[in-house]
């Protein structure tokens, strides 16, 4: 039975604390499933995903194997998708993924796992996608299915267009899907074209279909999936016509339906201060008027007439939520000086302050902050920029060979005065130019992409007078021993930020604080950061220690979100987007599927003119730019 509050949504959605508790329960109800089948000696037959979504369930059922006896031997498996061409060898295959995830951990009999065949012939595909339905029917259907949504929307790898009646296909993969793989292999161009996949008739005849969504970043096809119309572009609408189909979300990814973003519209609300202002500052934009220019109808029409019922009249509330919204612009990021910071954002002293940026990877400090960083710069504060990872698995191969053919050229102009960097330069071309990506990247070659990251980060920083001694590179444990989808947070990386912010003593810190995929490196540097400061909150200077998060992320904070806004001038906002074009082994990583591929700097510069018309058209004055922070109190 539906609450009031879930009136839109069309499929039956829960919603847990983070990734992990809702991992838990699907695991949980899965090794109910095993158990049972094993009581009436029958298979228990299971549709599996790929990804990072399923990474923690299938550690905990790991778990629950090593400790607590649950056995496999009875579980039939069938993997939803497998790249086209790929060989079962290459690390990126779903072959790999599930062996290395799962199945050399448990008792599944070997064959009992089944996952489509990436090595056939092109024109035997088809009849291996038909045998595939067949091994399905004849094991006697899926009793669970799993799967996770990709930024597309799409189930498997059933792109936007895909039919409800299709069944196990050959697709062309979605540029957006190609795009998210990129950093998996090494670089776009290494991504296969193609995929086999169950098709969406296929996974809707499971008996019962568990979808998992963790962060923001899928937040948007949730919503879309869970209250919009079901419809080819997001297939995995289709869900809404399963009578056992379940969305299992965390707090981000469930951040767009209307019960989390606007429940006013759907019940009743406790009208807290933080709620009351992201309700008018909706109103404003949904209508298109100014805030100051809102009347009792205005909040009658669109669910919020118990809001002028019992704070209001409108207009006080309009004057209220203006002068809120009014005092989160400040020109002095860092406090200013000598000055009354009653209505200002940041205190005025201690100045200058100590600064420390923490930006997940080099780029993400001058792409998201780079206009404060600069303000913060001129206006006299100490500032110190931490990269907390390489950021050497964002750079292409292509790049990687430039600058190892840049360093072989410049030891042959010196006329071998340092062989082993000529050797180091040909065997790093020798490994790019292998086209062997099955395995890990070795050494060489990821070193050479650290170092492009490193000289990229140090001319970006040139340009706003960042010392060179304030330029840290953490290069966190848990990403140079990892890959993509794999990382793992060890108590080596909460040290070695405790180390640099307890070398500092901080007043303020600003870090990538968007809720992104839990197994994701942004998402890993912010908890290092997090732990690094739990363990020092004993320490005095540390009350007197302000914490300003940036999103990381395609789009800006809300504008109901934002605790301090930092115009940029015209020449602020152009010497920013110089910096970001520093950057250039990133220029093509941030896809714009609405207009194309643009140029990373182009995409910042949109992206802060649009904060600032947003301010602009909520009655505000009008800015070139705007960056945007809330506040993070630990």
């Amino acid at each position: 039975m539906k609450t009031e509050h879930e009136q839109l949504e069309k499929t039956k959605t829960r919603l847990f604390a983070n990734a992990h508790e809702a991992s838990i329960q699907v695991a949980g109800e899965i090794a109910d499933l095993i158990r049972q089948r094993q009581a009436e000696n029958k298979p228990a037959v299971l549709g599996l995903a790929t990804g990072s979504t399923p990474l923690r369930l299938y550690g905990e059922l790991i778990r629950l194997h090593r400790g607590e006896g649950l056995s496999f031997e009875n579980v039939i498996t069938f993997n939803l998708d497998e790249y086209y061409p790929i060989s079962p060898d290459h690390k990126e295959s779903y072959y790999q993924f599930m062996h290395r995830r799962l199945f050399q951990h448990i008792d599944v009999p070997p064959e009992n796992i089944n996952i489509p065949d990436g090595t056939v012939e092109r024109k035997d595909v088809y009849a291996s996608c038909q045998a595939y339905e067949e091994r399905i029917r004849a094991a006697g259907g899926i009793d669970i299915q799993i799967l996770g949504i990709g930024r597309s929307g799409h189930i498997g790898f059933n792109e936007p267009g895909s039919s409800k009646d299709s069944r196990t296909p050959l697709i062309t993969l979605d540029r957006i899907t190609r795009q998210d793989a990129a950093r998996d292999f090494m670089g776009e161009a290494n991504v296969p074209r193609y995929a086999i996949t169950m098709g969406v008739a296929t996974i809707l005849e499971a008996r019962r279909i568990v979808l998992m969504a963790w962060g923001e970043g899928k937040a948007e096809m949730v919503q879309k999936a869970v209250e919009g119309q079901v419809t080819s572009t997001v297939s995995a609408s289709f869900l809404q016509e399963h009578a056992n189909a379940e969305f299992f979300l965390d707090g981000a990814a469930a951040g767009e339906l209307t019960r989390v973003k606007r429940p006013w519209l759907v019940g009743g609300c406790d009208w807290s201060d933080e709620l009351r202002r992201r309700a008018v500052v909706w109103l404003s934009g949904h209508i298109g008027k100014p805030v100051l220019k809102l009347v009792e109808e205005d909040y009658n029409e669109h669910g919020m007439g118990d809001l002028s019922s019992a704070q209001g009249p409108a207009y006080q509330i309009n004057i209220k939520i203006f002068n809120e919204i009014q005092h989160t612009i400040t020109g002095w990021p860092g406090g200013k000086p000598n000055a009354d910071d009653t209505h200002r954002p940041e205190r005025a002293a201690p100045f200058p302050k100590r600064v420390v940026i923490f930006s997940p990877e080099p780029h993400d400090d001058v792409f998201f902050m780079g206009g404060t960083l600069h303000r913060l710069i001129n206006q006299g504060h100490e500032v110190h920029v931490a990269y907390q990872t390489s950021g050497n698995l964002g750079v292409p191969h292509e790049e990687a060979r430039k600058f190892a053919e840049f360093l072989l050229d410049g030891q042959t102009l010196l006329d071998g005065l340092a062989e082993s960097g000529a050797d180091f330069a040909r065997r790093v071309i020798a490994a790019l130019e292998s086209g062997d990506n099955a395995g890990d990247e070795p050494k060489e070659v990821r070193k050479v992409k650290s170092i492009v990251r490193r000289a990229e980060a140090r001319a970006a920083l040139r340009i706003y007078g960042v010392p060179v001694d304030h330029i840290h590179f953490l290069d966190l444990p848990f990403y140079e021993r990892g890959q993509s989808r794999a990382f793992q947070l060890t108590g080596e990386d909460t040290a070695a930020v405790q180390a640099l912010i307890k070398g500092i003593q901080p007043h303020q810190i600003y870090a990538a604080g968007d809720l992104s995929d839990p197994n994701s490196h942004q998402r890993l540097a912010f908890e290092a950061m997090e732990g690094a400061l739990e363990k020092l909150r004993g320490e005095a200077w540390t009350k007197d220690c302000h914490v300003w998060l940036y999103r990381a992320a395609r789009r800006e904070w809300d504008i109901g979100e934002i605790d301090m806004a930092v115009p940029l001038s015209p020449d602020e906002l152009f010497t920013k987007t110089t910096a970001v074009y520093k950057h250039q082994s990133q220029k093509s990583q941030v896809p714009a599927r609405e207009e194309g591929l643009r140029e990373s700097w182009q995409i910042a510069e949109s992206r802060n003119r649009a904060t600032a018309r947003a301010y602009d058209q909520l009655g505000l004055a009008e800015y070139e730019a705007i960056e945007a922070f809330r506040r993070w109190r630990f």
